[in-house]
Order: structure tokens, then sequence, then C-alpha cells
């Protein structure tokens, strides 16, 4: 009997991404997209019982950092373990295209020092076999991944390219330069770059401590680069900035999208220094897409926080001259001398040696500082801090720290929020969520190797903000699908996903959602060189489909790698039948 259809998900409670209230219907998919939504009564040659699972479309990661593991690994793991079936990457004015030979040190420091991505790991892995940004679109051209990836032209490498050490040093550029830059921008997003992404913040910086070359780049320049994209007639804008003057900086933004014409997105979050900026700029941002102007605010469902550990980059013994002195012993005999009893009086006993910095104070906020669970709380309250639950026991927060750090064999981690936890709850991330301007983003998923991990955002989203939160209101579960799916999908150009619906590219998630849980993070040497990453997973995706081929099963890979490289923005189904 000839089968209709090459996959029918029978059964399944359809969270469509458009927002619309769940139901439940059967998805047929042929030829890598959705054939038909509804009581299918053709079968397939495959055939998936969904009965009593979320069925939702793949999600739409807009800001990653995949541009070097795009290059050696088919797997864009963590993000592919949480219903990730697309990925933008070249976020942040940081990647690897163009470049010359000479700089290819230059732009590995640099992804080291913003990305937390080890210098080893990248001279092992990368291949360079590019050196203008359609020669790496074509490498990548040439290569298959378990999600579809989308590449946007870094700012950061465009300028060393142009002006070199000029331009590495943060010197302005002349019209020449705006002009040679501006014109490699229109050649890159004609050949598939999704958009162009800049750095305007003191935090990226190179692994020797230099800002980044994009830091104090003039109006001028930005604006250059965005003509350049505009006479090409496609791609986005991608901005971070630290917004020193929220008006100001913004002001220039919408200058740029006024002049341009192209859509920009820029990270938004809350910073203790200014607590209330964000809702400046989101006031800024309402008025200027109110007057038309396609701007976008990416924010993140939970603080971006920094994990301590003895097998990460920093703990809070790091300086300390005790642990120094076996910082380079294997991580089994670090725990056994810090589990002796004159080992670790000494350690207590200690004051750090790092004086200024990072370093001096940041792995011992003990008041904004707690234990990473199992299970983790991303949302913890006040007394959860490891500063209240030393005064609780009645000990020093450094008994405390120490003995979480040696549970689970010395792999117990500590985490600090630092961004969207300034009052200790998530109601500014509630905020920002909920404003129709805003989309989900900042996830970072292939980067911070040794200090973040917030590739999981997709997971934690769903579950915290639909599911399990406590201190605070949520959001429907169809709103929280339809953001990360269908609006990030729009945002940045890909028409063809997100949505459940026929015509639409065959990207879906099958989730027990009762059961969809977030594991602890936890370390893996997986990298190039033997590098260490942290790796987040879940339980609870039953499947995930790309191009309508089960890629994950019970959140391992099948082996399928359907994923390619999408050159540029991808039109909707209305306008590819249209042509």
């Amino acid at each position: 009997m000839e089968r209709a259809y090459d996959l029918v998900v029978r059964g399944g409670t359809l969270a469509d991404g458009t927002g619309a209230a769940t139901y439940e219907a059967d998805v047929a998919i042929k030829d890598g997209r959705i054939a038909a939504v509804g009581e299918i009564r053709g079968r397939g040659a495959e055939e998936i019982d969904a009965r009593g699972l979320l069925v939702t479309p793949g999600f739409v990661d807009i800001h990653t950092h995949y541009d070097g593991q795009a290059t050696w690994d088919a797997h864009m793991q963590p993000s592919s373990w949480h219903g990730v079936t697309s990925v933008v990457m070249g976020n942040c004015g940081v990647g690897f295209a163009p470049c010359r030979p000479a700089d290819h040190d230059r732009l590995i420091r640099l992804m080291e020092g913003v990305e937390d991505i080890p210098f080893p790991v990248l001279t092992k892995g990368l291949a360079w076999n590019w050196e203008s940004f359609p020669d790496y679109l074509d490498a990548l051209s040439r290569r298959a991944f378990d999600v579809d990836i989308a590449a946007q032209l870094p700012h950061a490498a465009l300028r060393v390219f142009v002006m070199g050490e000029r331009g590495a040093n943060r010197e302005p550029a002349t019209a020449e330069d705006i002009a040679a830059m501006a014109s490699l921008a229109e050649q890159a997003v004609a050949a598939g770059a999704l958009g162009f992404s800049t750095s305007r913040t003191l935090n990226h910086r190179t692994s020797d401590g230099q800002p980044t070359p994009t830091l104090t780049a003039g109006e001028d320049e930005l604006t250059g680069i965005a003509l350049g994209l505009a006479r090409a007639g496609k791609g986005v804008l991608q901005v971070v900035s630290d917004f020193a003057d929220p008006q100001a900086e913004f002001a220039m933004l919408r200058r740029i999208v006024e002049a341009s014409g192209r859509p920009l997105s820029f990270s938004l979050t809350q910073a203790p220094k200014a607590p209330q900026a964000w809702r400046l700029l989101l006031d800024a941002l309402a008025e200027a897409t109110e007057a038309g102007l396609p701007m976008k605010a990416q924010v993140c469902g939970r603080p971006v926080g920094i994990l301590f550990g003895f097998e990460l980059t920093l703990n809070p013994f790091s300086h300390h001259p005790t642990y120094r002195a076996m910082a380079h012993l294997p991580l089994a005999d670090r725990v056994a001398r810090l589990r002796d009893p004159l080992v670790r009086e000494a350690l207590l006993a200690e004051a750090t040696t790092a004086e200024q910095g990072f370093a001096a104070s940041t792995p011992r906020n003990w008041a904004n500082m707690y234990l990473m669970g199992e299970v983790p709380d991303y949302e913890p309250g006040p007394r959860q801090t490891i500063a209240a639950l030393a005064l609780a026991r009645g000990v020093k927060p450094e008994a405390v720290a120490l003995d979480h750090l040696l549970s689970n064999d010395g792999r117990g981690m500590l985490y600090l929020p630092f961004l969207n936890y300034a009052e200790g709850s998530l109601a500014p991330s509630y905020e920002m969520l909920g404003h129709p301007d805003a989309v989900p983003g900042l996830s970072d998923g292939g980067a911070h190797v040794g200090m973040i991990c917030d590739g999981s955002f997709p997971t934690s989203n769903l579950t915290h903000w639909t599911r399990d939160r406590t201190r605070g209101p949520r959001f429907d579960l169809e709103a929280m699908v339809r953001m990360q799916t269908r609006d990030t999908a729009r945002a940045v150009g890909l028409h063809d996903r997100g949505v459940l619906a026929p015509g639409y590219r065959a990207d879906l998630n099958l989730i027990d959602y009762a059961n969809l849980t977030l594991e602890a993070p936890r370390v893996a040497y997986d990298l190039p060189a033997g590098g260490r990453r942290l790796i987040q997973r879940a339980r609870g995706y039953v499947a995930t489909l790309v191009a309508g081929q089960v890629t994950q099963r019970d959140g391992e890979p099948t082996g399928a790698l359907p994923g390619r490289l999408l050159r540029g923005a991808q039109a909707g189904p209305m306008a590819m039948a249209a042509e």
C-alpha cells in the first residue's frame, strides 16, 4: 500500500506557535515540510504516537555562538538537547570571517576573551579553510548538522580585516574604511549572511584584556555598514551595548534603522548598576516601533549567571594560597586533600590574594550566591543565599560553599546571578518577556564553556514560566511556545518555520510536558584538544524533528543530520507558493 506521507505524528496536543489555544491533532509531513494538520486519514511511511504529548514547532534560538563548533561538529549541543532546531550564530560582533591568515590568533583570542572558548580548543578545531565571509559560508554549506544554522557577519572580524592594526586598536574608521566595510557587508548578505552584528560593551575583551575592536566604532561607521545591507536589500542588525547613556545610545540605534530600513535587535537585561535602565529602553523601543521602525529587544527568561566550581574557570578559593598549591592536581586528588581536616582549616582561615577586579570580589559575593542543586532553581529566594544559609547554620559562608563544592565527588557548583536579578526575583524578566517588542534570546549556546551555561534557556522558559514558577505570575503555555518559535523566527527573517501549519518546515518537538525537567549543569571534556565545557541536559523531550527527520529520541541523537546552512532570510509558505 502506497504511503501518502513520509511521517505522521498522531494525536498530540498541539501548541502550534501562533499563540492559539492548544488542540489535539495529527501532523503529516512530506518532503521536509508539514503537509497537513488535523485528522489525517492517509498513512505515513513512519508514524509516531504522540497521544499525551505536547507537540510544538522546533525552537528558534537567535543568539548563539557556534561559529567555531559548526566547523568541526555536526551536533550543536547543548542547543539541540533543548528542542532547538534552528540557531543563529555570529552574534556580539565576534566570529572567524573574514580573516587573513596573519589574524587567526587575534580572532581566536577575541573569541576566547568574549565568549570563554579556550585558545587550544579553537586552535585545534578551526580548519581555517576560508578567508572571506562568502568562503566561510561555503565551508559551512558543505557540512551537515542536527539543526539548521544561520550566520551573521561579525563586526570585529570585518573591522580588523579592513583596517588591520588600526581596527584592532579601535582607531576611528576613515571614509575609505567605511566604504570598504560596507561593500564587504553587502557582499556577505548577498552570499547568505543573515545579517551583521556588533558589540559596544566593555564586558567584551580579548583574553589579553583589550576591549573589543568595535567598542567605540562611530555612528558613521555603523550607519555605513547598515547602508551596505540596505543596498543588498536584506539582512538584520544585532547590537550589544552597555547603554551607559541609554537615551543617547538608543537614539543612535534608531537613527541607524531610520537611515537603512534594516531590522535591528539589541540585547536587553537588568544590570545591577542601573536596575531601572531597562524600562527606559523599553519605552524608547515602544516609541520607535509605533513609528514603524523594525526594532526588537532580545531578552532572557532567567538570570545570566556565573557558575563556580573546582572543575570550572574559577571557584571562591582559586586565589587562596592553600588551594593554589594544589590547583594543578587532578580533581580527585584535590578533593582528597580538601577533605583533610587540617587542609580545610587552613583554607578557611585564609583570605584571597586577589586584590582587585572580578576574581577579587565576585566569587565571594555570598549575599547573592546560591547552591546549584540537582534540579536547578533559577529564581531562588533570599533565604537560599549562601550568606543566609551560613547564618542559619552558625558557620562561615566559606564553609557552606566548600561543603557544597566538595559534594558529588568535588563537582558541586555555586551559582551567582549577575544580570536580571538585581531585585532578587525575575519580575523584570517577566515584564521584558511580555513586552510586544521583545523576543527571547541571549542563550549564548556554544559559548562561555567554563563559567556560564545558558544554552538551556528554551527549556527553562517552558518549565519555569508556564508550569513551575511560584514567586509571581506565569505565562500561558501557548504564549511561551509562540515567543520562542514564530516570534524569534520572524525577528530574523526566517518566515518558513516556527508554526505548525501546512507549508511550514517540519521542525517539531514532542514533549512530555508534565515531566519536562532541566538537569543540573555538569562538565564534559569533549571539545577539540580535550577541552572542557559546561553542558546541561533535560529529560522530557521525547523526540525532536528537523525537516521531518527525527534527530533526537529521549535526549539522545539518532544520527540523522538534516540540518544545513541557511543562506539568508527564508520566505514563508505563501510567498514560496507564489514564486
